[in-house]
């Protein structure tokens, strides 16, 4: 009971600090967003801070958690039932986004107009406009919002387009273009003058090169890239997946050795130096989760323009946040009761760091530090299994990015119009479930599995242009649900190993 008291009193002692860090910084950045922007770069040195200890976490709990063991037949129990929770977490997230996303039909519109205004463009059909080689002069009327360069402008009544190349801001006239193209491709000169404009999407730059991309040659890669050239590199670019099957496959060998105990012995104690150090920089994360809020709502624009962000996208934006506490917080919690008994409230406020620290940062990878502490010190799972769990389950148990990606898929080919099929609705969930997988080890994950995700239905890239708006904050919630994922499933493998934890 003492024990059980302490434990509480630690977490929420950790936890007031970080809430009051949180309330600063979003009411810094809300309300004095230059300043916001100012101390983002203590969010960063925070990051930064957790990062450097990634690889070196990783290694030396991957090998001490597998040594540990003893009996190498061990893992393969763990393992296998580590790989299933995961995959039937994953998939069950998927599923509830396509069913929340045809409920709520955030995309739907009755017109093309609509179907625009949608996508975030505008239409000004009866604009009469002057042409001043790649300007565009409004002579009537005035812009209602501002547009930039993920925008095209297109000349009704020569049908003609121009890519945006520098911002026009709210009540502007004046719009400025690349060069003007036909719909053959072919560069033109326009009329003068004219009648009729509309402003749509174009194909992101962050997206481009990146559209033939397809499920089978991602899977190729990642599973190329689990035995990489260079370990260094892996090292240097964190990519965590071939450092853990790394680890794996030397810690098992060092099991087999005579003399491997002097080595199992170092590396164990470097583990437990590594953890005092992950101990040290939590000390500062009531001031880096605060700063990082604190930058990101700056470069928003602070509380106003955060929030034209998400009003321009609201449904959408709810239907993903909607999925994603559904899942967190309903479905996962359900498993963590039904399994293990343990109390889902009681685990998920000693989960909270993590939770607060995957928000603020954004990745799962930098929150690892953060969530083996708060498992194995608050939640008492036993450090060989969550020193195993955690990490595979930050490199391919990704349960908010699979479902966000069903529901933005979806919710893409509505804004163009698209029906999709039963045999398509299929293939999303097949290809988000295993996209997201193996999101980790791709460059850009979110942006490279979105596009597997489109091509393999067929639904036009360009929409990703304007999910980006809002992208910031649905990763940040998105990530957090992938890490409280990790924690649950920590505490239900444990659980299930129980008999095997008991025996050490």
């Amino acid at each position: 009971m003492t024990q059980n008291t302490s434990t509480n009193s630690s977490s929420l002692s950790s936890l007031i600090p970080i809430l009051l860090g949180i309330f600063i910084g979003v009411l810094l950045g809300g309300f004095l967003p230059i300043w916001g922007q100012e101390v983002k770069f203590l969010g960063e040195l925070f990051i930064n801070a957790l990062l450097m200890l990634v690889v070196p976490l990783v290694i030396t709990s991957m090998i001490a958690s597998i040594t540990s063991l003893g009996d190498i037949s061990k893992l393969k129990g763990i393992g296998l039932k580590t790989i299933i929770f995961y995959f039937i977490t994953t998939g069950i997230a998927v599923i509830l986004g396509l069913v929340l996303v045809n409920i709520t039909q955030p995309g739907v519109a009755q017109t093309d107009a609509e179907r625009v205004l949608l996508r975030g463009g505008e239409v000004l059909t009866n604009a009469e406009y002057k042409v001043e080689e790649n300007e565009v002069l409004l002579l009537d009327t005035n812009l209602r919002k501002s547009f930039d360069d993920r925008y095209f402008v297109s000349l009704i009544d020569q049908d003609i387009k121009g890519n945006i190349i520098e911002k026009a801001p709210i009540n502007s006239q004046k719009i400025i273009v690349s060069q003007w193209e036909n719909s053959q491709g072919e560069i033109v000169s326009p009329l003068r003058r004219g009648r009729g404009i509309n402003i749509d999407l174009t194909i992101a730059k962050r997206i481009e090169g990146k559209e033939k991309s397809s499920i089978k040659t991602t899977i190729e890669q990642v599973v190329t890239d689990l035995l990489p050239r260079n370990l260094f590199q892996s090292m240097v670019e964190n990519d965590v997946l071939p450092l853990i099957i790394f680890s794996l496959v030397f810690g098992a060998i060092l099991t087999t050795l005579e003399d491997g105990q002097i080595v199992i012995d170092f590396i164990s104690v470097l583990n437990k130096a590594i953890l005092k150090i992950v101990d040290l920089i939590l000390i500062f994360a009531p001031i880096g989760i605060g700063a990082l809020i604190a930058g990101r709502l700056g470069d928003a624009g602070g509380f106003e323009g955060f929030g034209s962000e998400f009003l321009s996208l609201w449904k959408y934006s709810s239907t993903v946040i909607l999925g994603l506490i559904l899942h967190g917080f309903f479905i996962l919690t359900s498993i963590l009761y039904l399994i293990t008994s343990r109390s889902p409230f009681d685990y998920l406020r000693k989960t909270s760091p993590a939770l607060i620290t995957a928000f603020s940062t954004s990745s799962s990878s930098a929150t690892i530090p953060v969530t083996l502490e708060c498992a194995i010190k608050n939640n008492k799972v036993d450090s060989k299994i969550a020193d195993f769990v955690i990490p595979l389950g930050a490199t391919i148990n990704m349960d908010g990015t699979a479902l966000y990606e069903a529901v933005a898929a979806v919710f893409i080919a509505q804004i163009y119009g698209i029906e999709l099929s039963l045999g398509q609705l299929i293939v999303i969930f097949l290809t988000a479930t295993l996209a997201a997988v193996g999101a980790a080890g791709i460059p850009e994950a979110g942006l490279v599995t979105m596009v597997i995700v489109l091509k393999a239905v067929n639904i036009p890239v360009e929409g990703i242009s304007l999910i980006l708006v809002i992208d910031w904050f649905l990763d940040r919630c998105r990530t957090t649900i992938n890490v409280w994922g990790d924690s649950v499933g920590a505490a239900v493998i444990n659980h299930l190993n129980q008999e095997n934890v008991n025996s050490e």
